[in-house]
């Protein structure tokens, strides 16, 4: 069965347009050197805002529906900062032993290999942890959209 005239007409003009069109960058690339800064400086922070219990900061650093993985489990933003709040867990210290960063447009990614000391619903537990913070420009500042802890063995090491 032939296609109709002007539906094949349409396929080739979009297919035209749209590889005339400019194409935007994503790939992965290494952010200059400010950009890389601010956003290993805004990760840091992060941690101490954490220690601090301080949910108004993270509040404003938080997009509303970001999503955040831990080893118990995955929610959103309003549970994360409830979490916090009440101190079901306790970040008490991040200590960070290696971060990179790529960017990828007006999104990044930080990857820290930490160490966490933190409360666990009345337990002290210290962890190492490969954590994964998503990050999108929004007006200028950083927004987080995802954070994921994976649990990681002795010698890892975060491929540049």
């Amino acid at each position: 069965m032939k296609a109709p005239i002007p539906t094949v007409v349409t396929l080739v003009l979009a297919t035209l347009v749209w590889s005339c069109a400019p194409q935007r960058e994503i790939a992965p690339s290494r952010p200059n050197a400010a950009v890389e800064q601010d956003l290993l400086d805004l990760s840091r922070q992060k941690w101490l805002w954490m220690a601090d219990k301080d949910v108004d900061a993270l509040g404003a650093l938080f997009h509303a529906d970001a999503r955040f993985v831990h080893m118990g489990g995955t929610w959103g933003t309003a549970r994360e900062l409830e979490i916090i709040e009440t101190g079901s867990i306790h970040y008490m210290q991040a200590d960070v032993h290696e971060a990179v960063v790529e960017t990828f447009g007006d999104t990044a990614v930080v990857w820290n290999r930490i160490t966490l000391l933190a409360e666990v619903r009345g337990t002290e537990v210290t962890n190492p942890f490969t954590v994964t913070e998503v990050y999108q420009r929004e007006g200028g500042a950083w927004t987080l959209l995802a954070l994921t802890f994976s649990s990681i063995r002795d010698g890892h090491e975060i491929e540049p």
